[in-house]
């Protein structure tokens, strides 16, 4: 039934009412009194004083209407409108175009923004069953942040009032309630129509004119015509795809649906995964011009960025044995893939709302994909950043993962390096966690071995110190330095050093000056993430300090540590000099002895005689306790002087420096030493028996030569053991004890104190010629030391046969004289040639003897001169100066050419070897 529309004849009857009645009539089909119920909610909805959503711009609209044709492809009608709107501007007589235009642009919204039901029926729809009620009006976002740090979690839900002064304001989502997701649409189906046939378009064109021409003056009927022509055939007829064959041609519309499906991981209709190329591409059924597949390209790298994140995190998550750094990894890039979705919520509920409400007048909202390239420019680059992460964090774990997601910061993008920190700060929770426990309390949980500090339950308490906790040097954070790494290993091991070995239980807080206390540690956890590289050098830089202080203090007045190592000086390396003199006097008849007749309760006898008769007896009751006689292990003929060796006993928390390596190192030291004074101590005796026995000899002149010939002897083996006792003793022990004693008045950790004793004792070693690079050295030094008992032995020999044959010279003669005087002959002729015989055999004993002496000397000048071409070849400066002064006459210089080399040469040799 057509309506009536009597106002349009009568003049008087044109006022707002009636034309909204009309108007009622008109949209329904209806006459006046089938349409009173929707005019009086039409009524109530003009009345109210809502606010307008829009902007009131009549040039926005026009070129929304001018876009929306180009959208279409129908540029001539664009063309065509734009002429008629600039008559229309041109003419004056309308004075509210911008309400006609925004009519218009309503009127011809996209009919797939529609339901199945026409005009007639949604409008009915809308009208509620009591007429008075108020109706509830969905609103939609006015904008979209285009920034994705600064999104708001509210901006994908609908927020203010969507009111507005007109029948405008009632939208299509209000009216027929949400269109279906995109999942609902089937391949291949196309966005129809419904309800707008060709009857509709020209119903809709003849009610435009009328509209336009409704209460105001009369424009010109072509430019009237001609627009409402124009703007009618903005609806779009049913479009059926893939009806043809060949290429499938499709909207940009279709395609930003699948991009915000495949941002997610998810394949869309036309853009899916390819396993082969390890992207996402567009199927090759559909055509598309170059620049959509670019964009669509550059677009969908963020769905297969997602899903390398996604995966990784998927795989470790349920990764027990990954450990708590690495879940608080997978933490982040959780985090991080939230804040990604929110984004991604927020474009599908501007797609939804678009397909809700169809077109945003007067804001440029709808989604295409260029705008999508500036909406995930910064999720992209943050997805890129988080995707190189994962792929450098690979097969990593603890420390190790700090480092690499660590290393991420140096970058000179402060977007890219403010992410990573934050990233950084969250995997490094658990390290920090690790340091707390370890530096204040000694204990460590690490489960999952990430931390770099490592123990091994097995080693035992007298290893603690060595072997118990060490450096994983691959789990130490990039941002802690060796140095740090290092003093909080030590910090740890103090403590449980003083709990475990010294038995100390002082509390920790009394140990370190920075205590754990509740109000610390917070803002030890904020500097941890503000600043990674310098929180902790300071606490524990205290902690060190303070803890080292502790443990130092105990070892010294608890355990006299430093007493001890005197003691060591002292009798291990014969720096106690009249005790070591002495007791060896006293050891001297037992020494002789065969090794096998040796009783080691006989000889620790003699050890606390000497103690008790020198200065030893002054020292400390501790150390004297300790000292001991050892013996080592006899081999054929070996005498006391071979296995006699003095011992030191160390047990507690002192084992820890003076290790069993340690007391192995000193004992050949000892021996050595030993050795030494042992060849003073007979040269000694050899000068003493020449003074003696030269004033008994001298009536036996036939000995005159011998007795030269063992003093020359004699001296030149008395000159070379000085000079290496004046080496060994200055130069060696003295030199390299005063460097220790130095590092260890200023060692601020036991580690300190333990170093500086390993340096001193292999500087002993090596300096005494006692190190597998000396060997050859220490050879020719003992075969010296051989020739010198050899010619102890020999001169020994020659002056027990000399005086016997004195004693019995002196004994004849003196029965000579006892018989002149009894007045009878002094001596008969069978007493004289048994005289006479004996003097020569004793006088064909001294050429033998001389003959022994020089090859004696033959041999023993021999290794001399072989000792100090070595000590020449030495690097060593000081062996070769100890060559130029044990051949300070110039004797072996003179005899050998390979001594002939100046001391600057020889500095220049060793310094090109």
């Amino acid at each position: 039934m057509q309506p009536t529309f009597a106002g349009m004849a009568n003049p008087d009857q044109r006022s707002p009412n009636v034309l909204l009645q009309n108007l009622c009539c008109l949209i329904l089909n209806k006459n006046e009194a089938d349409v009173a119920q929707q005019f009086q909610y039409a009524v109530r909805v003009i009345g109210s004083n809502f606010a307008p959503t829009v902007e009131r711009d009549e040039f926005l609209v026009a070129e929304k209407i001018k876009k929306e044709l180009t959208r279409q492809r129908r540029d001539a009608d664009a063309a065509l409108f734009l002429e008629l709107y600039r008559k229309l501007q041109s003419q004056g007589t309308l004075k509210n175009r911008w309400s006609v235009l925004y009519l218009l642009l309503s009127l011809t919204e996209d009919p797939r923004k529609a339901s199945n039901k026409g005009y007639t029926t949604l409008f009915a729809q809308a009208l509620p069953r009591d007429a008075h009620s108020t109706p509830y009006y969905f609103a939609r976002p006015q904008s979209l942040p285009l920034n994705y740090q600064d999104r708001n979690p509210q901006s994908g839900q609908t927020s203010g009032s969507m009111g507005s002064s007109g029948i405008s304001s009632i939208n299509i989502h209000a009216l027929n309630g949400p269109t279906p997701t995109p999942q609902s649409l089937n391949p291949g189906q196309s966005y129809q129509t419904p309800g707008m046939g060709d009857s509709l378009r020209q119903q809709l064109g003849s009610r435009l004119a009328w509209t336009m021409t409704a209460g105001q003056p009369s424009l010109p009927t072509s430019t009237s015509k001609a627009l409402t022509n124009t703007l009618v055939r903005n609806v779009p007829r049913t479009r059926r795809e893939g009806e043809l064959n060949g290429p499938v041609e499709i909207t940009e519309a279709v395609l930003v649906r699948d991009i915000l499906y495949v941002f997610q991981g998810i394949d869309g209709k036309c853009i899916k995964m390819c396993n082969s190329a390890n992207c996402y591409k567009v199927e090759g059924k559909i055509a598309l011009s170059k620049s959509l597949k670019d964009t669509t390209s550059r677009l969908a790298e963020l769905g297969w960025l997602h899903n390398k994140i996604r995966q990784y995190t998927d795989q470790r998550s349920l990764d027990r044995s990954f450990g708590l750094v690495g879940q608080s990894f997978c933490a982040a890039l959780h985090q991080e893939l939230k804040e990604y979705y929110r984004l991604l919520s927020v474009l599908h509920s501007q797609l939804q709302l678009e397909d809700d409400q169809g077109v945003n007048l007067g804001l440029e909202s709808s989604l295409t994909l260029r705008r999508l390239l500036v909406w995930t420019y910064d999720p992209k680059i943050r997805l890129k950043t988080l995707a190189a992460l994962v792929d450098h964090c690979q097969g990593r774990k603890g420390g190790e993962l700090a480092s690499a997601v660590h290393a991420y910061t140096k970058t000179g993008d402060p977007y890219m390096r403010s992410l990573v920190q934050h990233i950084l700060g969250l995997v490094s929770h658990p390290i920090l966690n690790f340091l707390y426990g370890w530096i204040y309390d000694g204990e460590m949980e690490d489960t999952y071995h990430e931390f770099f500090v490592a123990s091994d339950p097995t080693v035992k308490t007298d290893r603690l110190w060595h072997d118990k906790y060490t450096l994983r040097k691959s789990m130490i954070p990039s941002f802690i330095t060796m140095d740090q790494s290092r003093k909080v290993l030590l910090i740890g091991k103090s403590i449980n050093f003083l709990h475990q070995v010294c038995h100390d239980q002082t509390p920790t807080a009394r140990m370190i000056a920075v205590t754990k206390s509740s109000e610390e540690s917070p803002k030890d956890a904020a500097d941890l993430l503000t600043d990674l590289e310098n929180a902790f050098r300071s606490k524990i830089d205290a902690a060190y300090l303070e803890t080292s202080k502790y443990l130092l203090d105990v070892l010294n007045k608890n355990y006299n540590l430093l007493e001890h190592m005197q003691a060591m000086r002292r009798y291990l390396l014969l720096g106690q000099g009249d005790f070591i003199r002495h007791l060896m006097d006293l050891l001297k008849p037992e020494l002789v002895r065969p090794a096998t007749t040796l009783y080691q309760h006989n000889l620790t006898g003699i050890l606390e005689t000497a103690v008790r008769a020198t200065n030893a007896q002054f020292d400390n009751p501790e150390i004297l306790k300790r000292l001991d006689v050892r013996l080592l292990e006899v081999s054929a003929g070996d005498t006391g002087w071979d296995v006699f060796s003095l011992d030191y006993h160390v047990d507690g928390p002192i084992a820890t420096v003076f290790t069993r390596e340690c007391m192995s190192h000193y004992l050949r030291v000892f021996n050595f030493l030993w050795r030494a004074k042992r060849m003073e101590y007979i040269l000694t005796d050899i000068w003493k028996g020449h003074m003696c026995n030269a004033k008994l000899l001298k009536s036996m002149p036939e000995l005159s030569g011998v007795l030269h010939q063992c003093h020359v002897l004699a001296s030149e083996m008395v000159h070379f053991i000085h000079q290496m006792q004046y080496y060994i003793t200055f130069e060696v022990l003295e030199c390299s004890w005063d460097e220790l004693w130095n590092k260890v008045q200023q060692a601020q950790d036991l580690d300190h104190i333990i170093a500086a004793h390993e340096v001193f004792l292999d500087s002993v070693i090596s300096r005494c010629l006692l190190d597998a690079d000396s060997r050859e050295l220490l050879n020719q030094l003992r075969a010296v030391f051989d020739q010198i008992i050899e010619f102890q032995n020999a001169q020994d020999s020659m002056y027990r046969a000399a005086l016997e044959e004195l004693q019995l010279r002196l004994q004849f003669e003196e029965r000579k004289k006892q018989r002149e005087t009894e007045g009878q002959w002094g001596i008969t002729s069978v007493e004289e040639e048994a005289e006479n015989k004996r003097i020569s055999t004793f006088q064909e004993f001294i050429p033998k003897m001389r003959s022994q002496l020089r090859i004696l000397t033959h041999f023993y000048q021999g290794i001399v001169q072989q000792f100090l071409v070595l000590l020449t070849q030495s690097t060593d400066e000081s062996l070769r100066f100890l060559s130029f002064r044990l051949d300070f006459n110039e004797h072996y210089k003179a005899r050998d050419p390979r001594l002939r080399v100046t001391l600057s040469t020889k500095g220049r040799r060793s310094s090109h070897m």
